[in-house]
């Protein structure tokens, strides 16, 4: 047996390569060689890395293994790389290392470890390639530009803009599109709570303990929602362990910054009981009023706690565990509109939910796993006026549930799922709200699949769905109408084509067809909502959303950099829409808000190029517009972000990885009646981290300035944007460590 250090490279990571040798048959014979691929930290197998050989490229299994044909005459190179792990090269001498198993250690990039991906996984065709290289935030990333909620965390990435009502209940906007065109998921499964309703209501999801985050489109989005022209946004986290781990690994990591005088504490762990797993993490955050560069912004403090426990039995066949979640999350929303309080409203939410999950693999058949997830939450939130009475209260029992059959290449198609699922949403309501409470039930049926032909790469699918909404009681006589029983049968279809000009020139696009079924809120409220600071009217006679899409791609890439140019459009029969109408509540004082569907058309482009100047030194700029409007007559959708992008200089010294990035807005006046415009802006951040290990344990510590001249903005997309502009300068100190 021998024992390599591999070395050489600045970057490249030391590891080792054992051979055992056993020379049976003389000089001059072929010889087969095979090997195993581990992470170094943890002895799992690194799957899906690339071997290259004596002119072969080979990938290694699910469980990290490869094989090729050598020579026992002439030493030869072979090179092992992975995204995710430091490359690296050895020369192999017949001769003296003889042949059969060899065994590589990949030692990871520790200075991007716990990835935040926009992006999907691994990638099997040149379409993934793509979307992971156009957006992905890698662990340096993820440390610095991790905020206190998930749409400020993504808020500067491409194509991706924030809508907010103070900094607790901000939700991304992907193209100018919110509410339920953007789907929120956790490890796949559809997230439940209001942050699609309204603009008060925050997502619960905290991201300081997240893995990663997928920004999926295109047809893939199919295996999740019918809305093709949006997206979704999926957090993963992997609550339910899927494999098995040598040894106990975890994180514990500590956050803070000035702006908000916020802080939080996380600590998670995954404990290995063959062939069980167990995992758990724990975290609070506590922020005060946000100051900003007039005063702070009173009553926007909050208070954030969450747990998660999960336990999976992990076998040669797969897994199949489950998990329990509480998230908890109270905050305010600030006052100073007509009609508010003028010391605003409190929220008080909470959510607990159970997740069993499985994948089962098949070494023969049509399908080479199936995968099913089932889920139960219970959602609970109430509003607090100033003087302490009860506004409105929601509760949610949702169930839902899938079951997907994967393939792997099978004929011309290189991989593909068809999927059953079903959504249950039991939707209450109480306080002053009026709106029906209502049962919702969803079945679908779909089906994704890719082609890989030379040069063409193609992907489709498309998804059949029947939902029924049925309000507690029918009111022919409602003030906003025939309030009743609705059925909506819908169909969606999206497919894109690439095709690769030369080996770093590919040009594609996509077409699509989306459906969305109207919302309860949408169907059937009645009443005022003043943390929203409005009176909201639904139209009981809405028509499910119908539309067409295109998209044109342009994507070059080579060693040192790559430009991906997009460009797309929209049009919708039916786009449902809550607009204000000019009218008031006289009694209540509040504007009123009448939920209307009407013929649409958005259109835009993306701009996203990364150049390396040298193996210290980057540059990116991005750049992403959207214009949106009604097609009957000459008024702008509501609440379209303006032209927006980066400029940003990157680099590493030693351990340290540093950036500067410029944001910039133009101003926005292309508004809807009784929308208000705003001025464009540009704002300066500056990150730096620090990484480092103490034995098998790595650190990062991050720090972060955001709005370093503490520049007075707006932005666009903030109900609160009249009476207080964003954050100013603000300081965030992030520290992780990993073992």
């Amino acid at each position: 047996m021998y024992i390599f250090s591999l070395t050489g490279r600045p970057l490249v990571a030391a590891c080792f390569i054992m051979i055992f040798s056993l020379d049976l048959f003389g000089a001059q014979q072929p010889v087969r060689f095979s090997g195993v691929i581990l992470d170094m930290l943890t002895h799992q197998p690194v799957i899906n890395a690339t071997v290259k050989v004596l002119n072969q490229t080979i990938t290694s299994d699910k469980k990290g293994q490869f094989a090729f044909q050598g020579t026992d005459n002439k030493p030869f190179e072979i090179l092992i790389s992975h995204e995710s792990y430091h490359s690296t090269t050895q020369e192999i001498d017949h001769k003296t290392y003889a042949q059969q198993k060899i065994v590589i250690l990949l030692k990871p990039k520790i200075y991007r470890t716990d990835p935040i991906l926009v992006t999907a996984k691994h990638t099997h065709n040149k379409l993934e390639h793509i979307a992971e290289k156009s957006n992905v935030l890698e662990g340096k990333d993820l440390e610095k530009k991790l905020s206190s909620n998930l749409a400020s965390t993504l808020k500067n990435e491409t194509g991706i803009a924030m809508r907010s009502m103070g900094p607790a209940p901000a939700r991304p906007v992907l193209r100018g599109l919110g509410s339920d065109r953007v789907l929120i998921s956790e490890d796949g499964q559809t997230t439940v709570d209001l942050s699609t309703t309204s603009p008060d209501h925050a997502v619960t999801i905290d991201p300081f303990s997240s893995e990663r985050i997928e920004v999926i489109r295109g047809p893939k989005i199919l295996l999740q929602t019918s809305t093709t022209i949006g997206g979704v946004i999926n957090v993963v986290r992997h609550d339910i362990p899927q494999s098995l781990k040598d040894a106990i690994t975890g994180n514990f990591g500590l956050y803070g910054e000035s702006a908000n005088s916020g802080y939080l504490g996380s600590a998670q762990a995954e404990i290995p009981l063959k062939p069980f797993a167990i995992k758990g993490m724990v975290s609070r955050r506590k922020t005060d009023d946000l100051q900003t560069p007039k005063t702070k912004l009173q009553n926007s403090q909050s208070e954030n706690f969450s747990a998660i426990a999960g336990a999976s039995w992990i076998g040669d066949l797969g897994f199949v565990g489950s998990s329990l979640k509480h998230f908890s999350l109270d905050y305010g929303i600030p006052g100073g509109f007509v009609g508010a309080h003028p010391n605003g409203v409190f929220i008080e939410m909470k959510k607990d939910q159970m997740d069993i999950k499985s994948r089962l693999y098949s070494d023969g058949g049509l399908f080479s796993s199936i995968e099913t997830h089932l889920s139960f939450s219970d959602y609970y939130h109430k509003e607090i006026e100033s003087n302490g009475s009860v506004g409105a209260e929601f509760k949610i029992l949702n169930y839902q549930g899938f079951v997907h059959f994967n393939h792997l290449k099978s004929g011309i198609f290189n991989q593909g799922t068809l999927g059953l699922s079903f959504h249950v949403r039991n939707f209450d309501i109480g306080g002053n709200v009026f709106t029906s409470p209502s049962l919702s039930k969803n079945a679908s049926l779909y089906v994704f699949e890719s082609i890989v032909l030379n040069r063409l790469t193609l992907e489709f699918g498309g998804r059949l769905n029947y939902d029924v909404i049925t309000p507690d009681k029918e009111k022919p006589d409602a003030n906003i109408g025939f309030v009743r029983e609705r059925d909506f049968f819908t169909t969606a279809f999206s497919a894109s084509l690439l095709y690769e000009l030369t080996k770093n020139w590919s040009i594609g696009g996509n077409l699509s067809q989306s459906s969305r079924v109207p919302s309860i809120e949408e169907l059937y409220s009645e009443g005022p909502h003043l943390a929203a600071y409005s009176y909201e009217v639904g139209n009981p006679d809405l028509n499910s959303e119908f539309g067409l899409g295109a998209e044109l791609f342009n994507y070059v890439e080579s060693e040192n950099f790559n430009l991906l140019a997009t460009f797309f459009w929209y049009d919708l029969n039916t786009f449902i829409v809550p607009r204000n109408t000019g009218e008031f509540n006289y009694r209540l004082l509040l504007p009123i808000y009448q939920t209307v569907g009407e013929p649409a058309q958005l259109f835009g482009g993306e701009f996203n190029f990364n150049l390396s100047i040298s193996k210290k030194l980057g540059f990116t700029t991005s750049a992403s517009y959207t214009q949106g409007e009604f097609s009957n007559r000459n008024h702008a959708l509501p609440l379209i972000p303006p032209l927006k992008g980066t400029f940003g200089l990157n680099g590493h010294i030693d351990d340290f990885d540093w950036d500067i990035e410029w944001v910039w807005a133009a101003s926005q006046n292309r508004t809807d009646e009784f929308e208000e415009s705003t001025e464009g802006y540009a704002i300066l951040n500056a990150s730096v981290l620090y990484s480092f290990m103490t034995g098998s344990q790595v650190h990062n510590l991050s720090f972060t300035v955001e709005n370093l001249f503490n520049t007075e903005y707006r932005n666009h997309l903030s109900r609160v944007k009249s009476i207080m502009p964003e954050a100013g300068t603000n300081v965030r100190l992030t520290y992780k460590i990993y073992y």
